[in-house]
């Protein structure tokens, strides 16, 4: 059991491209979870990872 919350945060990244085209390969949106530094990285995440669902990689954003 943990004291306090911590400076570590547990965020989920989502696809930008799943979101907004309905003409993709497979049904479905792309998320990955990671975490960062609430201190450090005050705002919202952006990364390239590969999307299974467009076959490609794309920009994934914060959402949680």
């Amino acid at each position: 059991m943990a004291k306090n919350k911590g400076v570590r945060l547990v965020i989920t990244l989502e696809c930008t491209e799943c979101r907004t085209n309905p003409d993709k390969r497979s049904p479905g949106v792309s998320r990955y979870t990671t975490t960062k530094n609430r201190r450090n990285t005050t705002a919202r995440l952006e990364l390239n990872k590969f999307c299974p669902h467009c076959n490609k990689h794309t920009v994934h954003k914060e959402i949680k």
